[in-house]
């Protein structure tokens, strides 16, 4: 009768132990499915989150034009190299062969690939030419990107510089028509994506590329033609009179549109930063104040009429 109970109380336990076994495989299996099968697509993304790296592609932005269509201000390509530090297994070759093209200082360079960090810019190396980018790219070095850029190019260079304005080093508006409408003239970016570890060597997955969009062109009532010709006059009555300042503005009496709005001194847009702000924030025609003249003939003539028919 004990021999019997004792055997029993065995079993029990063995089957209960069994059952143990089985419900874990159970929650095993179960976990696996999930992972595998019903979250597969949010791990995945995790994953690939992890060994991506992204690099921006800046989008051009839209074309500032004259009434007649003409360009004013526009976006041209370049160059800008980026490095991942950790795949650059000689940093000092490196640094003294794209110091060497770029013809800057060692250190410049040696600073940025000498980085823990995943992606950096050489700001040395923005706004590439044709001739260093193609010498930058022979050099064929693991972990030195050439991505294409876009910069500001204003063709009429001081004219109409403080209507338009300037932008800044990352593409935005920073003053006249180029910051009013940023947020319309501004593209949306794309990206070149790479794949690496987490010492930053790369992965033999293939790379990606999303292609940026450009931003909206912007249309004015301004005639760079009637513009030009006024610039002229201007830079002549300076020299003549050795004036401090002098502006001008040309309207259509008809519509009240602007023809044309000039002043000096002015500035080159593309190089903003030599000028004091003095010059670059004082659009005169807008900003000082001068007599009305001639211009309050219109007023004495509506008065004149109201007077007459009261």
């Amino acid at each position: 009768m004990v021999n019997n109970m004792f055997f029993n109380d065995i079993h029990t336990r063995v089957r209960f132990i069994i059952l143990i076994v089985i419900i874990i495989f159970v929650i095993i299996i179960g976990k696996v499915f999930y992972i595998q099968v019903l979250n597969y697509r949010k791990l995945s993304q995790m994953a690939e989150d992890l060994w991506s790296r992204k690099m921006t592609i800046n989008a051009p932005r839209g074309d500032i034009l004259d009434r007649n269509g003409k360009v004013l201000a526009t976006s041209i390509s370049t160059t800008t190299i980026y490095v991942v530090p950790n795949q650059i297994k000689n940093k000092e070759k490196v640094s003294q062969d794209i110091s060497r093209i770029l013809n800057c200082d060692y250190q410049d360079v040696y600073k940025y690939v000498s980085k823990n960090s995943s992606m950096e810019i050489i700001r040395s190396g923005m706004d590439l030419d044709y001739d260093k980018a193609s010498k930058i790219e022979s050099l064929n070095y693991d972990g030195v990107y050439l991505v294409v850029d876009t910069k500001r190019y204003y063709p009429y260079g001081e004219t109409l510089a403080h209507i338009i304005g300037f932008v800044g080093k990352d593409n935005q508006g920073l003053s006249g028509l180029e910051l009013t409408y940023d947020k319309y003239l501004t593209g949306i970016n794309g990206e070149l994506k790479y794949y690496s570890d987490g010492k930053g060597n790369k992965l033999e997955i293939p790379d990606s590329y999303v292609a940026p969009s450009p931003g909206m062109n912007l249309k004015l009532t301004i005639d760079i033609d009637i513009l030009s010709s006024i610039d002229n006059e201007l830079n002549n009555a300076m020299a003549k009179y050795n004036s401090e300042s002098a502006w001008a503005i040309a309207m259509n009496p008809k519509t009240g549109e602007i023809l044309a709005m000039d002043s000096k001194p002015s500035f080159e847009p593309s190089n903003y930063q030599k000028y004091s702000e003095d010059i670059i924030n004082r659009n005169l025609p807008i900003w000082m104040t001068y007599e009305p003249g001639s211009t309050f003939k219109n007023v004495v003539s509506l008065l004149e009429r109201y007077l007459l028919n009261y």
